[in-house]
């Protein structure tokens, strides 16, 4: 099966903006202290990252231009199906054992941060695209669109790299890093879907 370059585009522009979407929808509900299905909305997120990282990774090597982008898309993809699998068979588990045996709270604050250290790279790395993009965006065809796509992008690689190296215990709040990681996912789904229409 082989799809055209603008398809290509298309597919990741839209599976960007369902993720963002979910993401958004996701914390709104947990805010709100809203009962939710943990395993739905991170079996979902799963499931459409695994599907990126296909036509991201197709992307990579079919389209001419802009590889570091398209890279930095499929990877993050990778890392996200990596972190929500720990979510989703690590943090129950974990959390049902540490409350039973005091020794086990280590542990389980270990898999914790070991699932924020790979979301805080995946989301540098849609930053990276989003800056990428957004650079591209507004040299062809938005400048407005494109310099804010590359204003967030940057925003959520300097925020993300600084929990990665300070931990979330640092001087920035960890929802700095994630808002604006989905914030440039938005607008990078914004700058694909404007960019398949001129492929």
């Amino acid at each position: 099966m082989n799809f055209t370059d603008k398809q290509i585009i298309k597919i990741v522009a839209y599976l960007l903006l369902v993720l963002a979407l979910t993401q958004a929808a996701f914390t709104a509900l947990y805010v709100s202290k809203i009962e939710l299905s943990r395993q739905f909305f991170w079996g979902l997120e799963g499931l459409l990252f695994t599907v990126l990282l296909a036509f991201a990774g197709a992307a990579m090597v079919q389209l001419k231009n802009e590889q570091l982008g398209w890279s930095a898309i499929a990877f993050s993809a990778v890392l996200n199906v990596v972190q929500v699998a720990i979510g989703v068979t690590m943090f129950g588990t974990f959390s049902e054992s540490a409350s039973e045996v005091e020794g086990l709270k280590p542990a389980l604050s270990g898999v914790v941060a070991l699932s924020f250290m790979i979301y805080y790279a995946a989301k540098l790395l849609l930053g990276m695209a989003a800056l990428v993009f957004g650079m591209v965006t507004m040299s062809d065809t938005n400048k407005a669109l494109g310099g804010l796509t590359a204003l967030l992008g940057g925003v959520a690689m300097l925020s993300n790299a600084i929990l990665i190296l300070f931990g979330r215990d640092g001087f920035l709040p960890s929802g700095v890093a994630g808002t604006s990681g989905v914030l440039a996912t938005l607008f990078l789904a914004f700058c694909l879907i404007s960019a398949a229409r001129k492929a």
